[in-house]
């Protein structure tokens, strides 16, 4: 599966635009970058380690396939609607000579649903952005968006993001744990007064008190409110929201949550 994630994402990064449109694709692509934050994942594609924006869908038929399949389906929009790109992905899973092989696991999303973008590129005829989705029912689906120029010319950044907006809108990630607001300097301190004479030593006390034990380590279990959580570990660095559904981030640990209850704890330590 890492193999066949790092293939598809080069298939549309690679070489495909035009000579005469190369630099001006290349710009566009790192405009479309900042204005749309990547979402990093695993290797082999199945979780995500550091969110980016999230993206709303705004109009229909947009198929994904499941990311068990070796490669996603391409589906373009121009004209106002979303159409699939037949060939894409099927090739990969559907053997000509077995025709009773089952057809890739897919789904359709509406709009209002929600996604990940993990990579954007170039093609020769228009700007291809890679999303993942969140899991449903324990699967995650991808696929491919393309957005075509028009008369395979590249268009200005403004015109593209106009077009854009119409399928897709953006959530930024949660910067609330941006660098908070420096305090004031000092004020200029008088000059300080004469020490006083000491006073006198005094005796130690008779005993020195015991220290107190050991806190307890902090645990969190499935089943588990917010309110606990939060109790436990204090606030996260991050939290991404998806409807019923919330992702608290901590520094080593990925929390998620469904109507305000754990229900998964996932370790997110970078292995050395």
């Amino acid at each position: 599966m890492r193999r066949a994630v790092h293939l598809a994402v080069a298939a549309v990064l690679a070489g495909a635009v035009p000579l005469a449109h190369a630099q001006d694709a290349n710009a566009l692509v790192q405009t479309l970058k900042s204005k749309f934050t990547l979402t990093q994942v695993t290797p082999n594609g199945s979780d995500i380690t550091v969110p980016g924006s999230i993206l709303t869908l705004q109009k229909d038929r947009l198929i994904m396939y499941a990311i068990s399949n070796p490669a996603p389906p391409q589906s373009t929009y121009k004209r106002g609607r979303i159409t699939k790109n037949f060939g894409f992905g099927e090739a990969l899973v559907n053997n000509l000579n077995n025709p009773n092989q089952a057809a890739p696991d897919q789904r359709i999303f509406s709009p209002g649903e929600k996604f990940w973008v993990i990579a954007i590129g170039a093609a020769k005829d228009g700007m291809v952005f890679k999303l993942l989705s969140d899991p449903y029912g324990d699967v995650r689906y991808w696929g491919e968006l393309k957005f075509q120029f028009p008369k395979k010319t590249v268009p200005s950044a403004d015109e593209l993001l106009s077009t854009i907006a119409e399928v897709i809108t953006a959530q930024p990630p949660d910067n609330a744990a941006a660098a908070a607001p420096q305090p004031p300097p000092p004020a200029t301190q008088p000059p300080a007064p004469e020490p006083a004479p000491a006073a006198p030593a005094q005796a130690p006390p008779p005993l020195t008190p015991p220290p107190p034990p050991p806190a307890e380590p902090k645990t969190i279990s499935v089943g588990d409110t917010t309110d606990q959580l939060v109790a436990n570990f204090g606030q996260p660095q991050k939290v991404v929201k998806l409807g019923a559904k919330q992702v608290y981030y901590y520094s080593d640990m990925k929390v998620t949550l469904v109507n305000g209850k754990v229900t998964d704890v996932a370790d997110i330590t970078p292995s050395k």
